[in-house]
């Protein structure tokens, strides 16, 4: 997949809300409801509402369901659930203030958003990606597809720089091969992502022939489309 062209990672890229779907279907009626409901707030809907903010930032409330976002993707562990919520609102809203307010500078923002109980370098990124396309989140999918995820994935801000800095390599590779195509860090995430869980879940989807004359409309998921918040 790294070395496929702009067009193959256009093609993954669209195929983004199918594979949610296809991941869905593994799980019990009310959690692939919760996925995939989770997935479109995340992707579309939580965007939206920060940017909207005269200072970026989150509330509790979101705080509570981005975590249950990032845990539906995965093994669902309730003890971290319980950490966010012990969090009061004036800890949440200045630490995530002063965090987006440190961007460009990503690894001193995860650094701050870990003083929030329950918040590693992950749940962090995802904080941040939430309020700028140009963070990835540390989706382990993602991570796994780039050099410096081989061999046992760690979840350091260390580890965040290596991914972010193989991540911006793709990324300059598309942006210069396809000037035009909007690209940034999240879309090459959720393409990577999209690619290694078709792999798993649904791999026809992968088939190049069938990709290249799916219609967009069948991307139910339309997160992917921001490129401004």
């Amino acid at each position: 997949m790294l070395d496929a062209s702009a067009v193959r990672w256009h093609e993954v890229l669209d195929l983004y809300g199918v594979v949610v779907k296809e991941m869905a279907k593994g799980k019990k009626k009310d959690k692939a409801e919760q996925l995939l409901e989770l997935d479109n707030w995340f992707q579309q809907e939580l965007p939206v509402s920060i940017s909207s903010r005269e200072e970026k930032y989150l509330t509790k409330d979101e705080l509570t369901k981005l975590m249950t976002w990032k845990l539906s993707r995965g093994k669902f562990r309730p003890r971290l659930v319980d950490l966010i919520k012990s969090n009061s609102d004036d800890k949440i809203d200045t630490l995530t203030k002063k965090a987006f307010k440190l961007l460009p500078d990503v690894i001193q923002a995860i650094k701050v958003l870990s003083e929030l109980n329950g918040v590693g370098p992950a749940t962090a990124s995802a904080i941040l990606c939430a309020g700028s396309p140009n963070v990835p989140f540390m989706a382990d999918e993602a991570m796994a597809s780039l050099p410096s995820g081989q061999g046992k994935l760690q979840y350091t801000p260390k580890a965040y720089q290596a991914y972010l800095d193989d991540l911006r390599g793709v990324l300059t590779k598309l942006q210069k091969e396809d000037p035009e195509g909007k690209w940034d860090e999240h879309k090459v995430e959720l393409a990577l992502w999209t690619y290694t869980v078709a792999s798993k879940h649904a791999p026809h989807l992968l088939d190049s022939g069938k990709t290249s004359k799916r219609k967009t409309s069948e991307n139910t998921n339309e997160g992917i489309k921001r490129s401004k918040k």
